[in-house]
């Protein structure tokens, strides 16, 4: 029985500690307004924000955090189940195969005499492209031409789950775990205070002093809607630092944007004599405590381990590539696979995305689709495609491509609906691109979300051959067109 726990934080020090204990969870940054959250909740209780203890603050705000990542979860999920039209299965590396296989048979009968023929058939010209691959592109990100390949098909219900992610069966769970922690110090309650100024005038103030370091955790069982929250606490006990220590540490950048000014792993670790209580919970997270949570919920907390499984492949780019942003980190399921075309394609589990398209209100033609031009760092980066990647563990390949439009391009599940699906199938990796069109009276304003876009913008559909396409994009588009324009008359 697999666990996968999705963590409602970009917090590296969390991810670490989580990492350590052989836990590697899905990072989903769940974009909550603190100050806000904290108003709403001290409103509900008839109270000033002010008045609101560091455990009560911490508490609310591990359930916001945990609560709008099970949202949007919830929202995947639901758009996901909902989804109609065919999922058709393309297999173009048997076509390869039967062509080379043709080919050798014609060599073998022809053999010992001359050909007169002059022309070169489709089989002979995807037999040389396939031994150029091998010859000199084994390494490469850059995706397979197969145009002119006649490429064969089957076609099944979008819901067969034959064809989902083989991860998503082996999933027997998924938890969502939000976090955030506040220090205490003289009755007043410090978060991360952002800027040098704040810092250094915190941590003077903080030397020499003892506080309480309060972290909230709120974890939610995604499948049935079950939370429970809880929270730790430490005494935390400093040294005294001149103002020269505090200066170098401020200059580190390490305390701008951790609670209370300081973190217990890093360069801030020298000023820590002591500590009474959770030492997890300093960190951001605290072990402890969420196995036991873990155990409310119903799952053992071995379940949840999966680093082993997890291929550390180093940096998430192309090496011919630009450099990829460091905050950029490893999810389950990222991972280059070398895959059985000859060239290497990122996400253990395969890769989705999602094509929108919008139709005109009175004729229900497809007028634009939505296009994300990748960023230089990317593979095959300046070329336009559709925002998609990796699937991570335990998603199907719906709903990797659906979280991955939101992230990069910020369609949001519930103004879309899924109409059909197209797999090309490698064997050992597969892309599904999922069809979809905007909801009748719903909007989608796409942008570029995170650093993996260029640009993310709606194009007229007639517009898409005059642009630089990802090579498989380009190879498909055709196809892909003639689809949208048959989903659209059937959804009419």
């Amino acid at each position: 029985m697999t666990v996968s726990l999705i963590l409602a934080s970009q917090s590296p020090a969390r991810r670490a500690v989580l990492a350590a204990a052989g836990v590697i969870p899905v990072i989903h940054v769940s974009e909550v307004d603190e100050p806000a959250a904290l108003r709403d909740a001290a409103s509900e209780l008839g109270a000033s924000v002010e008045q609101l203890s560091a455990e009560q603050r911490v508490s609310i705000l591990a359930r916001a955090k945990a609560q709008a990542v099970y949202n949007a979860w919830k929202l995947v999920a639901d758009t996901a189940a909902s989804a109609s039209g065919d999922l058709v299965v393309g297999y173009p590396l048997e076509a390869e195969a039967a062509a080379e296989s043709a080919e050798t048979a014609g060599s073998a009968e022809t053999a010992g005499s001359e050909s007169s023929e002059t022309g070169e058939s489709s089989s002979s010209a995807l037999a040389s492209d396939s031994q150029s691959d091998v010859t000199h592109n084994v390494d490469t990100a850059q995706t397979r031409d197969f145009s002119g390949v006649t490429v064969p098909t089957k076609t099944f219900d979008i819901h067969d789950f034959a064809y989902t992610n083989k991860s998503s069966h082996d999933c027997s769970g998924v938890l969502i775990v939000g976090c955030d922690s506040m220090f205490l110090l003289d009755g007043e309650c410090y978060g991360k205070p952002h800027t040098p100024e704040v810092a250094f005038e915190r941590i003077k103030q903080m030397s020499g002093k003892t506080g309480q370091l309060w972290t909230g955790h709120c974890l939610i069982d995604a499948k049935t809607g079950k939370t429970i929250c809880k929270t730790s606490h430490a005494s935390v006990t400093f040294a005294q630092m001149s103002d020269a220590e505090i200066r170098a540490y401020v200059a580190t950048g390490e305390p701008l944007e951790v609670a209370g000014s300081f973190t217990l792993e890093g360069f801030g670790g020298a000023f820590i004599e002591s500590i009474q209580g959770d030492p997890h919970g300093v960190l951001g997270i605290s072990l402890p405590l969420l196995r036991q949570m873990v155990s409310e919920l119903g799952y053992a907390w071995p379940d949840l381990w999966n680093k082993g499984s997890l291929e550390e492949t180093g940096e998430k780019n192309d090496p011919t590539s630009t450099e990829v942003p460091k905050e950029n980190v490893h999810q389950p399921g990222d991972g280059w696979v070398h895959c059985n075309c000859g060239r290497r394609h990122w996400g253990h589990n395969g890769a989705a995305g999602v094509l929108l398209a919008r139709r005109d209100a009175e004729t229900g033609r497809v007028t634009h689709v939505v296009m994300q031009h990748r960023a230089l760092w990317s593979a095959e980066g300046g070329t336009w495609g559709i925002p998609g990647g990796a699937i991570s563990d335990g998603e199907s390949a719906i709903e990797g491509a659906l979280r991955e439009s939101f992230e990069e391009a910020n369609i949001t599940s519930g103004d879309i609906e899924v109409v059909g699906a197209y797999r090309e199938d490698h064997g050992n990796w597969c892309y599904t691109t999922v069809f979809a069109f905007e909801k009748p009276g719903h909007s989608v304003d796409p942008c570029a979300h995170d650093d993996e876009s260029m640009e993310i913008k709606w194009v007229p559909i007639d517009d898409v051959p005059k642009l630089k396409l990802l090579t498989a994009m380009r190879t498909d588009w055709p196809s892909f067109r003639a689809r949208l324009d048959e989903l659209a008359l059937r959804h009419a």
